[in-house]
């Protein structure tokens, strides 16, 4: 036989015997799975049929007209169309063990009720409700067969409103749940783990943030301890609740994980509009998130009338969806203006923050679409491990732009302090200036008034006691000596303090010659011999009436002492100007006895007292006659 037969003959053969045995088998007929068999947890997705009813249909009236596909009718997440419907399960086990046999039946994640029925014909018989005896128990349902028989169970399961939900039934073995239970959350666990983790970190940024804001009433560090608060709220109860079967888990799942992501990011916002200083420095960005504020305060409305009021799931799975794509756009927006301002330090910070946050965010959302083709170790097959990563960096760039703002506003705040005390400074200085400018008004009148007046009349006594004197001659009485010499004296006193108080005095150099010319002028009837040793040349510097006076009154006191108590035959005067103004008087007396000086005696002392009231020193020593010093700070 030639080979082409031979090949078109077992070919035939084959197609035959395939026929047949599709022939053979009932296609509806259903497929036990032996409950006494279970040693562990085993899948019912090669055991089971699956449908979709509507939540407000009754299963007993569209349980005739129901088709059931074997299998599981999605393998992957349920998508957003049948997550408000409810599932139905048709599955049979049987028992082959002598004695009654019972297991848990687990639907997966995320179904909010579970109920079972044992299905005779058309009639469907509840199974008693019977919980897993553990903790977040939710789902989980007990079936037992007694020996030798089987049964057609129906499950009627109620989704949670999420979008991850999957169809992944499980029988587990009555005495294992608590291992099935741990070794589904172990897989989990480093995951939590690295979450726990960024939690601790926002919780930090809490405690930071809140400090800044006691500290410095910084209100945009209340707005970002909001935003810490709500994200790492988010974030620490969706590990908490990570593979937990319970209500509240479910609830978060479902609603809360959503609004506290949106609550997170709109005091975000509110933080950058102050942060920025959007109002002042950048309002296009304050317009932006006003924009975005708004959006996600009517998109949590809209989501949580949907999630509470309709079983419109699609509808709310778009609301969610949109959300997110706005804020997306909003995301590049940001970075586009930042581009445009490059220039700008701290927006540069934020732009490589979200830039990174951005990236992040849409290799999550790749591999969370891809989860099923592509299977990373470990923690790196996380989704939201690299969602986190991008808020971690984010958060770094944050803090480095945190730290650039700071810098810069001790600066300005440190110009600024230095500016308002200069201004304060200069206030004082007018006022100050204001005031010496009527003091010296006033000396100058006063002096000028003293010339006029007082002088005067002064020089008018003083000529009629010389003109008197002169009548009388020989016979002239001694009161008129008296007057004449006291008006001398008073006139003499008069002058000086004309001079003191005339602020066209008050320079240096003219100090120095007024001592030079009264030292010489004082000494000039007395058989003191007077010598007065000045510098060449006099810096131009000015000195203030007060001290001009003081220092002079403290000479002519010096003067009158050595006048009266020192028998001296000489008497110098040495004036010395370098950073100090050094007066030191020298005579070549009886010298003066420290020990012996009048416990009370006026002259000393108040040569001391005005020496101290404007600031200079006094000294007085006996170096083969008297020796006074008298030094000013200039």
């Amino acid at each position: 036989m030639k080979t082409g037969t031979c090949k078109l003959l077992v070919a035939f053969l084959a197609l035959l015997l395939c026929n047949t045995c599709a022939l053979s088998q009932d296609s509806t007929a259903p497929r036990y799975l032996d409950i006494s068999r279970i040693e562990y947890a085993t899948s019912l997705a090669k055991y089971a049929y699956s449908s979709f009813i509507k939540s407000s249909d009754d299963l007993q009236n569209v349980l005739p007209g129901l088709v059931f596909k074997k299998g599981m009718i999605h393998t992957g997440l349920v998508p957003a169309k049948d997550v408000a419907k409810k599932a139905v399960l048709r599955f049979s086990v049987c028992n082959s063990a002598d004695t009654a046999i019972s297991a848990w039946f687990f639907p997966g994640f995320f179904y909010t009720d579970v109920s079972l029925f044992k299905q005779e014909g058309q009639s469907l018989i509840p199974l008693p409700l019977i919980p897993a005896p553990i903790k977040d128990n939710l789902g989980y349902r007990k079936i037992t067969v007694a020996p030798g028989d089987s049964m057609s169970i129906i499950a009627v399961l109620e989704l949670t409103r999420t979008h991850i939900s999957t169809m992944k039934p499980r029988l587990v073995h009555i005495n294992r749940v608590e291992s099935f239970i741990k070794d589904i959350q172990e897989d989990h666990r480093m995951y939590n783990m690295v979450t726990y983790v960024f939690s601790g970190l926002l919780l930090m940024m809490i405690l930071f943030s809140m400090a800044n804001y006691v500290q410095g009433a910084n209100k945009e560090f209340l707005y970002y301890a909001a935003y810490a608060f709500f994200v790492g709220g988010m974030l620490f109860t969706k590990a908490f609740y990570d593979m937990r079967p319970n209500t509240i888990g479910y609830f978060f799942e479902g609603y809360l994980d959503y609004v506290m992501q949106s609550l997170g990011i709109m005091f975000y916002m509110f933080f950058m509009q102050r942060f920025l200083v959007t109002k002042k420095n950048h309002p296009f960005l304050y317009k932006l998130y006003n924009v975005g504020i708004i959006m996600i305060v009517v998109s949590i409305l809209v989501f949580s009338y949907f999630h509470f009021f309709t079983d419109n799931f699609v509808a709310e799975y778009n609301v969610e969806n949109i959300t997110k794509m706005a804020l997306l756009v909003m995301t590049v927006i940001f970075l586009v203006y930042s581009l445009r301002r490059w220039k700008d330090k701290l927006l540069r910070y934020l732009f490589w923050g979200n830039l990174l946050l951005l990236i992040f965010s849409f290799i999550s959302l790749l591999l969370y679409l891809v989860t099923k083709v592509i299977k990373l170790p470990g923690i790196w097959d996380s989704a939201l491990f690299y969602y986190e990563i991008g808020l971690f960096l984010e958060l770094v760039f944050f803090f480095s732009g945190l730290n650039h703002k700071n810098r810069t506003n001790i600066i300005a705040q440190t110009k600024e302090r230095e500016r308002l005390r200069t201004e304060n400074q200069m206030k004082e200085y007018e006022k100050e200036l204001a005031v010496y400018k009527a003091q010296q008004e006033e000396r100058q009148r006063i002096s000028a008034d003293m010339h006029d007046e007082l002088g005067a009349g002064m020089t008018a006594i003083r000529l009629m006691s010389e003109i008197a004197r002169n009548k009388m001659k020989e016979s002239t009485p001694v009161e008129i000596e008296k007057i004449s010499h006291s008006a001398d004296e008073v006139l003499n006193k008069m002058n000086a303090i004309i001079w003191s108080m005339n602020s066209g005095n008050d320079t240096l150099d003219n100090l120095i010659s007024y001592i030079r010319s009264y030292a010489l002028e004082y000494f000039e009837s007395t058989p003191i011999d007077c010598k007065v040793h000045t510098p060449e040349t006099i810096e131009a510097k000015e000195i203030t009436g007060d001290k001009r006076r003081n220092i002079f009154l403290c000479v002519k006191e010096t003067l009158n002492n050595a006048l009266k108590h020192s028998k001296a035959g000489m008497i110098k005067i040495d004036i010395e100007i370098r950073e100090n103004l050094v007066i030191r008087i020298s005579d070549d007396g009886v010298g003066i006895d420290i020990q012996k000086l009048r416990q009370f005696g006026n002259g000393l002392k108040n040569i001391k007292r005005r020496m101290e009231s404007i600031g200079g020193t006094y000294t007085i020593e006996n170096k083969n006659g008297t020796v006074t010093t008298l030094t000013l700070p200039l």
